[in-house]
């Protein structure tokens, strides 16, 4: 059966219409982008096909644009699609942290932080950079390592959090592994860069941890 032969309130189109689109499934979001399934296979079958098939929602999306091509049913048109769609949701964030009023959530930097950095395959050590009123003035990503680590060096976050004239700084790291605990090695280069910035009147606010699941706020866990 296709799905325009459907209960109107069960079609993907309609009810995110009618309920928005927290109430789909992961399944029913992917179907709007497919656009069609494949033979045999609705839309939504084609999609939990795939969600089966590389275990999950991230595991799909965290696929480059050149890697979904290749699976059965994306196709290079739906792939940008794909890929546009996460860059629109990226931005959007980012759009939220760079729209010049205060951070009010700090829990909205490490979402900010989970979606830049999560999926990549080699860690990377970012920084975020906030004036006065806690307003961003920028994010960049500092360092890159492997699987296992990226040397941090105290004077350079330094150095860029004053060429951006911040007064406070929020930084962030991924682990590949997906554990998203903080390591000895990341206490102790919290410790350094806090001392670091603090010699040039800049406040280190967080450092985020990033893996599965939700970022760890080492400031939550009273380690900043």
């Amino acid at each position: 059966m296709h799905i325009r032969d459907w209960p109107e309130g069960e079609r993907p189109r309609e009810k995110l219409l009618a309920r928005g689109a927290g109430s789909l499934s992961d399944a029913e979001l992917l179907a709007i982008f497919l656009g069609s399934g494949t033979a045999g296979r609705d839309a939504v079958a084609a999609a939990r096909d795939l969600l089966a098939g590389q275990g999950g929602l991230r595991g799909l999306l965290d696929r480059e644009p050149k890697a979904l091509v290749r699976l059965h049913g994306i196709g290079p048109a739906r792939a940008c699609t794909l890929a546009a769609a996460l860059e629109l949701g990226h931005r959007h964030l980012a759009a939220q942290l760079a729209r010049g009023e205060a951070m009010a959530d700090p829990a909205a930097a490490g979402r900010y932080f989970a979606q830049r950095l999560r999926g990549l395959g080699h860690e990377v050590f970012a920084a975020l950079y906030l004036d006065t009123r806690h307003r961003a003035l920028g994010f960049e990503e500092l360092f890159r390592g492997g699987l296992d680590g990226a040397e941090v060096h105290p004077r350079t976050l330094v150095e860029r959090a004053l060429a951006r004239g911040a007064a406070a700084v929020i930084v962030g790291h991924n682990h590949p592994s997906g554990n998203p605990e903080p390591s000895a090695a990341d206490r102790a280069v919290t410790t350094r860069l806090k001392q670091a910035l603090a010699l040039v009147d800049v406040r280190l606010l967080d450092h985020f941890v990033v893996g599965d699941g939700a970022p760890v706020s080492m400031a939550a866990r009273g380690l900043v």
